[in-house]
């Protein structure tokens, strides 16, 4: 996968990345679902932070393996993770090391916000050991950035790339958000050429996710979600109006045109890199491989059927940390079909797609209905892959791929 080494894990092997989540923002974007906690928590004289790194290196000494194997990555995420200290972070990399092991090389990367206030201190994170920053650019209209609740200018997100090239970052990835609402493909254009004007190595383009976690019931004691907040839900219901499935798909095809004209081919489908600059992290989520995680929300897997989640409840994981416990949360054993499918599914998520070997396994009808409709393809040397087409509709094959085998199974 253009020249990636894919990260690999057998029954029973010690995970080859961590996962950390930092759960503090100064403020909280309507559209986000990931587990935060802003305000007074983040900062100021009541702030949680110090504890929270605190259960986080304990969690950390808890859930490591009996028989360790040096990690390939560590992404620290959140949430904002910059917000922490160089000295914080500098702590969390050396109990990581001291307990799991970081393999020489490993990528260690770290989520940064572009607001001045907000991006930390970059110099300090690369010399505590993070050599690859993601920075949460989603935008570089003004307009579009005040519309989806976000705290910075366009600005910023060049400033924070010049600071990062001067702290010494030689990979770099930019985050960016299509199909927000009042977006244009004019303006989309415009904002993927200022993302490319900053070079990086990576970027990422997410559709704008409005999904209702209550509704899904993920918010319980043990949920791995916040319950959404009333204004959350009310910004939610105005912008869904103001989505457009098709202009949602021509921002992506145009993000796919310009960006390997920029040198940056697809591996996944949300992702564009260099090459040798892919994620080495996601890399391993989408080959299967066992990746651990801490913090409130976290999801690990055993490269095997076991997922496991921790609670997003700050308090009930505190408390639990700070008397020597592992924190609550949830734990769900995929039935054999079911876990075979999830990794054809992950995999076929990826430009590399499905060895020949491996795709003989792919329900028949699933395939079939995907050729027919113009969504896989046939590489030169056998592999399964998707189509541009198949990129854009690939939840309808992906269903189709779980009933198929859920089908046979029964």
């Amino acid at each position: 996968m253009n020249g990636v080494t894919e990260p690999t894990a057998s029954a029973g092997d010690a995970p080859v990345a961590l996962y950390v989540h930092f759960p503090f923002c100064i403020s909280v974007c309507p559209y986000c679902d990931f587990v935060v906690y802003a305000g007074s928590a983040a900062r100021g004289p009541a702030s949680r932070v110090d504890t929270t790194v605190d259960a986080l290196l304990a969690e950390i000494r808890l859930r490591a393996p009996d028989r360790p194997r040096a990690l390939a990555s560590v992404y620290l995420g959140g949430g904002t993770p910059s917000l922490l200290s160089a000295a914080q972070v500098a702590r969390l990399l050396a109990a990581i090391d001291g307990t799991f092991g970081i393999a020489t090389g490993a990528e260690v990367t770290l989520e940064a916000n572009p607001a001045p206030v907000d991006r930390g201190d970059l110099a300090g994170f690369r010399a505590a050991g993070v050599n690859r920053l993601s920075i949460g650019a989603q935008s570089l209209d003004d307009t579009e950035l005040r519309r989806l609740g976000r705290r910075h200018t366009a600005t910023d997100v060049v400033s924070a790339v010049v600071e990062a090239r001067r702290a010494g970052f030689a990979n770099l990835s930019v985050d960016l958000l299509y199909d927000v609402p009042g977006q244009t493909l004019a303006s989309w254009q415009a904002t993927l050429t200022a993302a490319l004007a900053l070079q990086p190595e990576h970027l990422s383009a997410y559709a704008l996710s409005l999904d209702d976690p209550d509704a899904e019931g993920l918010t319980g004691p043990n949920g791995d979600h916040l319950p959404l907040r009333t204004g959350a839900r009310r910004w939610r219901q105005r912008a869904a109006r103001g989505q457009d499935d098709g202009l949602a798909a021509d921002c992506y095809a145009l993000a796919d045109e310009l960006l390997a004209q920029a040198g940056r081919r697809w591996y996944e489908i949300s992702n564009w890199s260099l090459p040798r600059r892919e994620s080495r992290h996601n890399l391993g989520y989408w080959t299967g491989a066992a990746w651990e995680a801490v913090g409130p929300g976290a999801h690990a897997f055993d490269g095997r059927r076991t997922r496991r989640w921790n609670t997003a409840r700050l308090d009930l994981y505190l408390a639990a940390l700070a008397d020597g416990r592992l924190p609550p949360g949830g734990r769900e054993l995929s039935d054999p079909a079911t876990a075979e499918s999830e990794r054809t599914i992950l995999r076929l998520r990826t430009a590399a797609g499905l060895p020949r070997g491996a795709s003989e396994s792919v329900p028949r009808e699933a395939l079939a209905w995907g050729r027919v409709h113009g969504l896989v393809e046939r590489a030169d040397d056998g592999r399964l892959r998707l189509t541009l087409r198949g990129r854009l509709l690939s939840n309808e094959l992906f269903v189709r791929l779980l009933t198929f085998d859920k089908a046979a199974a029964a």
